[in-house]
């Protein structure tokens, strides 16, 4: 599993960043993304093996710096980001491809974190004790996972906010009950 370095790694971070700093070869893997979330994104990652012996962190493998440049639809509004990273898998065990998709697949865990902080303001969250965060957490993800699973032009918010002043509504909407009807949500069933 790759590793995304973060500001609070400096020194790995930097030792990366320089490398890579003036670098003039082709990326060695580039993914075209088809417009998901309403934006047009491109990620390129460059890769080496070459700060193995030097960077001081432990089972380095490889290390890497991804680029990120992504279009948002609607306003057109562009942004750029480059991030660096390492993985405990060598080349032959994971080629930039590979690692670029872990990589990405590790943002969408991420962006799974966010939801929950975001909607449930789970980090001032009260329950302490047992194995009560642990259960409200999985609980939240479950309902995240579920809202996911309909196809549905609102937002997973958009989508909670509804559900939220209609409790009737939930149990029609997962079909859970013998005299549950369609429940649209702007035009999906």
């Amino acid at each position: 599993m790759p590793f995304t370095v973060k500001a609070n790694q400096k020194n790995l971070m930097s030792d990366i960043a320089l490398h890579f700093e003036n670098t003039t070869e082709e990326a060695d893997d580039i993914q075209l993304g088809q417009g998901e979330h309403k934006r047009i994104e491109t990620r390129k990652i460059w890769t080496t093996t070459h700060l193995n012996d030097y960077l001081k962190f432990p089972y380095v493998r490889q290390a890497f710096m991804i680029e990120r440049n992504s279009i948002e639809k609607k306003p057109g509004k562009e942004s750029h980001e480059i991030v660096y990273g390492i993985t405990s898998a060598s080349a032959q065990e994971a080629d930039a491809e590979r690692i670029l998709k872990d990589n990405r697949g590790h943002w969408s865990v991420e962006s799974c974190h966010y939801m929950i902080d975001w909607n449930y303001d789970e980090d001032r969250n009260q329950i302490r004790t047992g194995f009560g965060p642990e259960n409200i957490t999985r609980l939240r993800r479950f309902r995240i996972g579920l809202l996911k699973s309909k196809k549905s032009n609102e937002t997973i918010p958009e989508m909670m906010k509804k559900l939220m002043l209609n409790v009737g509504a939930v149990f029609d909407y997962l079909k859970m009950t013998k005299n549950s009807r369609p429940v649209k949500l702007h035009g999906v069933a």
